[in-house]
């Protein structure tokens, strides 16, 4: 309790606050549960001078504010007697088990959509949950005669929509949310820094944020709290976030309190072991790590005589990349405040596979949260593998240009491959394939290319196996000036780009400032020659060129050109 504008102020324990009047009114109508994150509350606020000796409860005297006639109370509710159900759960106030196999079971609740979704036909869905595969040839043709050592084709994937899942029902305009569609379920073990550091405002939106969990999860999904300070425990073990698990995951995360060190290398070690101890799997598993990021423990180590961070180290072994088992779970972190450690937070995530995001005010945790939950969420395409080989006898590959992601090439260099991992609906993926053209005498095409994918359906727990069309390259009796395909070029100038910034970040960080300054300059350079698109254009900017929308926001598919030399595109 607390003074306000000349009003009492009752801030709750799921650190929501309200005027006492209007609050106490809410519990008065039978309302026990805050209005704001729907956590059950423990301490209720009631005004009444007899309503704790009516009830027989503790009354808990109000902070910092003065007795008078309006007595304001807060009644800690009692805990219900436990109720001799056949399912047993585990309190969460029970020692840690040695190894961590009491996930409550698979208990599936089916829906009317997952219902409709699964009396109809594959026939009706299998096309439209498939990966689409798309090739691109730097361009349409070459002579004859001629040969290349150094030919680009683009591969760009697109995972399927979820929304061609919708089953749309009748008078669905009156409804007050749409129907969800059908999806995996998701196994989720959030791991919840309770560090001295995370005191106050940090420790607020962390609790925040987990109400937005916890409320977004459906009663498939199964969740698993993990709290670290200078040792890590379990809060409570995996489980379904039906509306019991709901209200549970609320109240243990509600009575967190700051104090300690921080050991990020204990939490995520006890949240990967409840991942590779649970009896039964959802098809869809993450981690989610809640930080400020300020490793007390783990990362420093003396090298030669200096401190240099080890951020690998704060990753259990089934998690780095290196794991012979095959056993991946992505950590997607989240960085609380402008005085975390970015780079360890970043290289968690990157290593793993996950995502990081910082999170600096409270105006943009919610978008924040709601961008990873709802990945997570529509996650259609499980452990994706991209097949390239070549169909020509004398082709072979020459590089993968695949970002972070694993690839490797056979050492014939007829074949490569690419592991990309999950997809949420509608993501994208490009790759660049670089390989030789021989010169071609009695064919008018040359065959280049067979692209094949291989995944698993989270939805089906299907295996899927996709083969695009092949790669083929028309061959011309004569030169002729061909145009640089866009989607080619586009993705040619996010690699360069990112790899001269990433070249001036090393740079700097090695104290050569004017080298990373050439660095970018160069780049930039680079991207103000003439446009290789069309001619016509004359002198566009790459950067612009790089991205689907120009400043104003229009799409950029077209170019042209006005009589003084400047650029326009229209939509």
């Amino acid at each position: 309790m607390r003074r306000g504008d000349g009003q009492a102020i009752f801030t709750a324990e799921c650190s929501h606050s309200f005027h006492f009047h209007c609050i106490a009114s809410n519990v008065k109508h039978g309302n026990q549960i805050c209005p704001v994150c729907r956590a059950k509350w423990k301490e209720i606020p009631l005004q009444g001078p007899t309503l704790d000796s009516q009830l027989g409860r503790a009354r808990i005297n109000p902070i910092d504010w003065p007795h008078n006639n309006d007595l304001t109370t807060v009644i800690r509710r009692l805990p219900p007697p436990r109720s001799n159900s056949s399912r047993h759960v585990a309190p969460i106030s029970d020692p840690e088990p040695a190894i961590f196999n009491d996930d409550e079971s698979l208990d599936h609740v089916t829906d009317s959509t997952e219902r409709t979704f699964s009396n109809k036909s594959a026939a009706d869905y299998g096309d439209r949950r498939k990966v689409d595969i798309k090739t691109y040839t730097e361009v349409s043709a070459i002579p004859r005669f001629s040969s290349s050592d150094s030919f680009t084709v683009l591969i760009h994937l697109t995972a399927p929509v979820s929304s061609l899942w919708h089953n749309a029902g009748k008078n669905e305009t009156k409804l007050p949310k749409i129907t969800q569609p059908p999806r995996a379920p998701v196994d989720l073990v959030t791991v919840l820094d309770i560090s001295g550091s995370m005191a106050g405002t940090k420790l607020a939106l962390l609790k925040r944020a987990m109400g937005f969990v916890i409320q977004n999860l459906g009663p498939n999904d199964r969740l698993a709290v993990i709290a670290f300070s200078s040792t890590a425990r379990r809060l409570f073990p995996l489980r379904r976030m039906s509306e019991t698990g709901r209200q549970q995951a609320l109240q243990a995360v509600n009575s967190l309190v700051a104090n300690g060190g921080t050991n990020i290398a204990e939490g995520l070690r006890k949240g990967a072991k409840i991942m590779e101890d649970r009896r039964e799997k959802n098809p869809v598993a993450s981690i989610i790590l809640l930080s400020d990021g300020q490793d007390t423990y783990t990362v420093n180590n003396v090298v030669g005589g200096q401190n240099l961070p080890n951020y690998q180290l704060l990753l259990p072994s089934s998690i780095r990349p290196d794991e012979t088992s095959g056993f991946k779970i992505p950590v997607h972190a989240f960085g609380f405040g402008a005085d975390h450690d970015a780079s360890s937070m970043h290289s968690i995530s990157e290593i793993s596979g996950g995502t990081f995001s910082f999170i600096e005010t409270e105006g943009v945790i919610q978008d924040a949260f709601a961008q990873c939950i709802g990945g997570l969420l529509s996650v259609v395409v499980k452990d994706l593998h991209v097949m390239i080989e070549c169909v020509h006898p004398t082709i072979r590959l020459t590089s993968l240009k695949a970002g972070s992601y694993p690839n490797r090439m056979m050492s014939n260099q007829r074949i490569g491959s690419i592991d990309v991992g999950d997809l949420y609906a509608d993501e994208e993926r490009d790759f660049l394939v670089s390989m030789n053209v021989p010169a071609e005498v009695s064919s008018h095409e040359t065959s280049l290319l067979k692209v094949k994918c291989v995944y698993n359906d989270p939805l089906t727990k299907e295996s899927v196996t996709l083969e695009g069309e092949e790669v083929k390259i028309e061959r011309t009796d004569v030169a002729r000036k061909e145009v640089v395909s866009i989607e080619v070029d586009r993705q040619q100038n996010r690699i360069r780009a990112a790899e001269a910034m990433a070249q001036a970040r090393t740079a700097a960080e090695n104290g050569d400032l004017s080298g990373a300054v050439s660095i970018l300059e160069n780049i930039r350079k680079f991207y103000q020659k003439p446009c290789r698109l069309n001619p016509t254009i004359g002198f566009a900017l790459r950067s612009t060129l790089s991205s689907r929308k120009c400043k104003r926001g229009w799409r950029v598919d077209t170019f042209t050109r006005h009589q003084d030399g400047r650029i326009f595109c229209r939509d």
